[in-house]
């Protein structure tokens, strides 16, 4: 077996794995990166997650035609590969290994290339950096079925399906279904729980059910899906809605019934590496394992599963490796995200529930999204904007967008927040116009 030895391996081509990778290059640094796939060189987000499924928003947003959507997304993803692996290969210290990678000891690993041969890794640090996958419930027929897909399989599929059924109901959910509808499928959507978007305030999950149903979705709740009944040109879904018996046909199944650790084959019990009952890897505030000389960064580690926090996982090893280590988990404040459904809903801070569950005192100030003018431009007048206000100090403690570019309103508002300002220095600023960011001028 051929040896390699390293001052750092990462497992795993993720954002904070790949921007890791591509610093201490940088540096010179010796570094193995092992992905276990080429087809995943810059991880989850720019192959399978984030990057395609928001170009297919886009697309069907404009209307393009799905095999035209399914084609530019395919050029994107392939071209961003590319880019991915050059920004890390380009360096001379760098080894970037393509196989599978299992631990043998603390400090070493053993990996499978693709022509079954096999190589032995001994490192100093070690940053597991796998991610997450599809987690698919036990539901009877599920296997035997050829029209279940996951989020990744799904756009694969060359053809649009007539009838897409997903069971589930959270974000991926809505964004494949506000998609899909958009393309021209009939959507229908199967949530096991009894309430629509129960996380959320209950005027903002019913202003985003008002406008998916508009776009002719079907959100069927207290569905509990009972089997799944391959036929020859269709599926029938079995489904019990407080306990009354239904049968629906489908061309596709999409199961988003969330995300689970991908830590397969990974052997970490042989590294001493403990897991979480969800199999999730714990972590301290500076992303160490158990094993102090073993991180554990992005989704892997049971955090908030987004890039961006990846990215910051980064940051926060760089400084404990190259800087004052002074930054860390608990550093994170007011962290928002965007679920990119159309128009898009994005979040940051206190919901309304939570405050009146925490006794806080609050304002609450609300406008529709139509009576800021860009919306008309960009015909998407549809949505409300919701901020919770302190009464007495005028802080914001937390903001709901479901209109328009909410996705850039809310990085807005998180860092008003940081930065202490007040509501009525968030609404009095001077913006442009026509923008989105001038609806805070809106405010009252």
């Amino acid at each position: 077996m051929k040896q390699i030895n390293t001052a750092i391996l990462i497992i795993g081509f993720g954002k904070a794995g790949k921007t890791l990778a591509a610093y201490l290059g940088k540096k010179g640094i010796r570094t193995v990166l092992v992905e276990q796939s080429e087809k995943m060189y810059g991880g989850t987000c720019i192959n399978i997650g984030c990057i395609p499924t928001k170009a297919m928003v886009l697309q069907a947003e404009r209307h393009q035609p799905y095999a035209e959507a399914l084609a530019r997304k395919g050029e994107l993803t392939s071209s961003l590969r590319h880019k991915n692996y050059q920004s890390v290969d380009q360096y001379a210290s760098v080894d970037v290994i393509t196989g599978k990678a299992t631990f043998l000891h603390e400090h070493a690993v053993r990996v499978v290339l693709p022509d079954g041969s096999d190589v032995e890794i001994t490192a100093e640090r070690i940053f597991i950096n796998t991610g997450t996958v599809p987690l698919l419930p036990d539901l009877p027929g599920r296997e035997q079925s050829s029209r279940v897909y996951t989020s990744t399989t799904l756009l694969e599929q060359p053809v649009l399906p007539e009838r897409l059924v997903i069971i589930g109901g959270g974000f991926i959910s809505l964004e494949f279904a506000s998609m899909y509808a958009q393309f021209g499928s009939q959507v229908t959507i199967l949530d096991i729980a009894p309430v629509f978007l129960p996380r959320e305030d209950e005027d903002m999950a019913a202003e985003v059910r008002s406008v998916l149903t508009g776009k002719g979705i079907e959100i069927v709740n207290s569905a509990h899906v009972q089997r799944i009944v391959p036929g020859e040109t269709t599926d029938r879904i079995q489904v019990s809605i407080q306990g009354t018996p239904r049968t629906m046909e489908a061309d596709a199944i999409l199961i988003a019934t969330g995300r689970k650790a991908y830590t397969e084959g990974l052997n970490l019990e042989a590294a001493g590496v403990v897991t979480d009952a969800r199999g999730f890897i714990p972590v301290n505030r500076l992303l160490q394992t158990n094993v102090a000389h073993i991180w554990a960064l992005g989704d892997i580690n049971g955090g908030p599963q987004f890039t961006y926090i990846s990215l910051d996982d980064f940051r926060i090893v760089r400084d404990q490796l190259f800087g004052p280590r002074q930054r860390h988990t608990e550093d994170r404040q007011h962290v928002a995200f965007c679920v990119f459904v159309s128009p898009p809903y994005a979040h940051v801070g206190l919901r309304e529930k939570e405050a009146a569950q925490q006794n806080l005192a609050y304002r609450v100030v609300k406008i529709p999204a139509r009576v800021v003018p860009r919306t008309a431009l960009l015909q998407q007048p549809e949505g409300m904007l919701k901020l919770l206000v302190d009464p007495e100090t005028d802080q914001i403690l937390g903001c709901t967008l479901f209109c328009a570019e909410a996705q850039e309103l809310i990085n807005t508002v998180r860092i008003a927040m940081k930065a202490g300002m007040t509501f009525g220095q968030l609404t009095n600023e001077i913006y442009t116009h026509p923008s989105m960011t001038e609806a805070f001028n809106y405010f009252d």
